[in-house]
């Protein structure tokens, strides 16, 4: 529980910082904007107001989520993480449809470009600035297990890779004076910014809907597999719900039908402490104890059992499609 708050205040305070560094790179994009009158930089500098607003929301978010739960939030208010996501790739969206249309109507209305040294430099800086606040952000949501930090720190990333593009489109315009490559550059980066923004849409809503993490089921299978006790006959059921930092876990244990309650509670922690210790310390289990039934004995291989009603066949491997499965195994 205490690197769980330690976490969150570190998530917390750096989420401040990149609001405030997106305030300091959306200055230096406008000053280029307004020197150069390019298209081309006009997408960076919109962006950087995506990432301000956005910014500003995850951080609310993160002070939100990591409120107490309480009678109307049993579950905590973690999905406040995934709602802020969603805000922040819809942003994203709006920004780029706003550069392609504004690139079009520059294709009829042409301006002309001034200043384009100055513009390079500028977005040149901010552009090699936001890959290592994105790069940095993005590791500290890994480690701190907060989907805000790394959709920030993703949006931040992709936003540095645009910036490169712009530059060589910027380049380009400069050596051959060709203006109408600051609106072709302009609608190519448009493009991509908007399916940054669909991509980080359909994550949060996956995490909304509650759609299970293949990845981190698989890892705690793993762990379970490598780590299993002799009473642990089977696990089925798995499920992992995410709310926002917080992972809730459900699965049923089958276990010996002659264990006591409170044996079969020991059983259950042992489960508990186990993953808390190899995947997160703050995750939330929920484990339904099973009694065994006589197709469990087929791949039971605990020693000594005066219960067991058919021998042992073989030693059943926890798999990801078997472990999500609901329903009690046997050897097949």
């Amino acid at each position: 529980m205490l690197k769980h708050l330690n976490n969150y205040s570190e998530s917390v305070r750096f989420q401040m910082f990149v609001v405030l560094v997106g305030i300091l790179l959306l200055l230096g994009k406008f000053i280029a904007f307004f020197l150069t009158n390019s298209n081309a930089i006009l997408t960076d500098a919109l962006e950087s107001i995506i990432n301000v607003v956005a910014g500003g929301f995850s951080l609310y978010s993160l002070i939100l989520s990591a409120r107490p739960k309480d009678e109307n939030h049993p579950y905590g208010h973690g999905k406040i993480e995934f709602i802020a996501s969603s805000l922040e790739g819809s942003l994203i969206v709006v920004a780029g449809g706003i550069i392609i249309i504004k690139s079009i109507y520059n294709f009829f209305q042409p301006v002309v470009l001034e200043k384009l040294d100055y513009g390079i430099l500028i977005v040149a800086v901010s552009g090699a600035v936001n890959y290592v606040v994105g790069y940095i952000t993005e590791k500290k949501g890994s480690e701190n297990q907060s989907i805000v930090l790394e959709a920030g720190g993703k949006h931040l990333k992709s936003d540095a890779y645009s910036t490169v593009g712009i530059l060589v489109g910027l380049v380009l315009i400069l050596l051959t004076g060709l203006t109408w490559l600051d609106n072709v550059v302009a609608i190519l980066f448009g493009g991509i910014i908007c399916y940054t923004g669909v991509k980080i849409i359909r994550s949060s809503v996956a995490g909304i809907m509650d759609e299970a993490d293949y990845e981190l089921l698989k890892r705690i299978v793993q762990v379970l597999n490598e780590n299993r006790r002799a009473n642990w006959i089977d696990i089925h059921n798995l499920r992992v719900i995410k709310y926002g930092s917080t992972l809730h876990i459900d699965c049923h244990l089958t276990v010996p039908w002659y264990l006591n309650v409170q044996e079969a509670h020991d059983e259950v922690e042992e489960v508990g402490r186990l993953v808390r210790e190899k995947i997160d310390p703050g995750i939330e289990l929920f484990i339904h104890t099973d009694p065994c039934i006589k197709l469990s004995c087929t791949i039971c291989d605990k020693d000594g059992c005066q219960a067991r009603e058919t021998p042992f066949q073989q030693r059943l491997e926890w798999e990801l499609e078997k472990v999500i499965a609901d329903k009690k195994h046997g050897a097949y």
